[in-house]
């Protein structure tokens, strides 16, 4: 796969996380390969770092500041030997930008995860954020601001070998015992659940698990993994962020949720897109079948992520997930 090629398979996912379409075209325009794409997307964040610097308000700071968090992200996404230090220049600007932009946010990590608890302290309900298996919190702002526009705080977080934590930690199916961390952490008595892609079977494995969970939505979650049929690139992956081949088989096989799935007694909604049909990954619709208090909603025209159908799905999961919290949308 050639540059151009990258960038077009890569091109709901940036702008879904909220880069300007044209500034992306001119960084994956200017890409002789794909080893250029971690030096330009970094580049392309420090740029944004000035800015803040030298930004005429706190507010522009704060905004600059997260706009080089994606961008610092999206360096992530290619082969890169300079990644972890991007992953930590995201965390730290996105950091920097929550401290400018809303002073209470509170930054809690322990053992397996790190993030940021926003939203006002009374809120009437608490969110966690799920990252999949490349991404991290910095991606996924667009959700976390519509769920805080429904009156709830959201915690969006980095897990084991996602996000800030890939350089330390490994990957590790267990996520139930991470998010038990959290809840305790957080002080809170019941949570909602998201999770997006490989976040999506994490958060339906600890619904089943936890009894705390009140509500759990995924975004193209597997149901099951096959190593076999995966495709090379995510092997690649998840061999990277597991250790080792053995690991990865391992930690593939553990993806299967249909023993699990039935034990899930909170409310669960499974959002797919129709055009996401990777090899080797059984989507979401077994699940809802399977879920006491499943509901399905398939988007015919959404790829994974459904980065390229925002309006068909992430309204209806906010208020899923709020109705389910507080008793009605706001």
């Amino acid at each position: 796969m050639n540059a151009s090629e990258f960038a077009a398979t890569q091109w709901t996912r940036a702008i879904s996380m909220g880069v300007d379409p044209h500034e992306y075209r001119r960084v994956t325009d200017s890409l002789t390969g794909i080893a250029d794409w971690g030096p330009a997307f970094a580049h392309t964040a420090h740029a944004y770092l000035e800015r803040a610097e030298n930004a005429g308000s706190s507010r522009s700071a704060g905004e600059y500041l997260l706009m080089a968090a994606r961008w610092f992200r999206l360096a992530t996404l290619a082969p890169y030997a300079e990644a972890h230090h991007a992953a930590a220049e995201a965390d730290r600007a996105s950091g920097r930008a929550l401290t400018v932009l809303e002073p209470d946010a509170r930054k809690i990590s322990g053992a397996g995860f790190t993030g940021w608890l926003r939203g006002p302290a009374d809120a009437p309900g608490t969110v966690i954020v799920i990252p999949g298996l490349d991404s991290a919190k910095e991606e996924f702002l667009d959700l976390v601001s519509a769920l805080l526009a429904r009156g709830l705080a959201v915690f969006a977080m980095d897990g084991p070998g996602q996000g800030a934590l890939a350089a330390t930690t490994h990957l590790e199916p267990n996520y139930e015992r991470v998010v038990g961390r959290i809840i305790d952490a957080i002080g809170i008595a019941r949570v909602g659940l998201v999770g997006l892609s490989l976040g999506g079977y994490f958060a339906a494995r600890t619904a089943a698990l936890e009894p705390r969970v009140a509500v759990v939505a995924t975004v193209s979650g597997p149901f099951h993994l096959d190593w076999e049929q995966l495709p090379a690139p995510i092997r690649d992956i998840i061999i990277q962020l597991t250790g080792g081949v053995e690991a990865a088989r391992t930690f593939t096989a553990a993806v299967d949720l249909a023993a699990l799935v039935p034990r899930i007694t909170a409310p669960l909604l499974i959002v797919d897109g129709a055009q996401d049909t990777i090899s080797g990954v059984t989507n979401g619709e077994s699940m809802a079948r399977l879920a006491p208090h499943g509901t399905y909603l398939s988007v015919p025209h959404g790829d994974h992520l459904l980065g390229n159908a925002r309006p068909d799905w992430l309204p209806h999961l906010s208020d899923y997930v709020a109705r389910a919290l507080i008793g009605t949308p706001i």
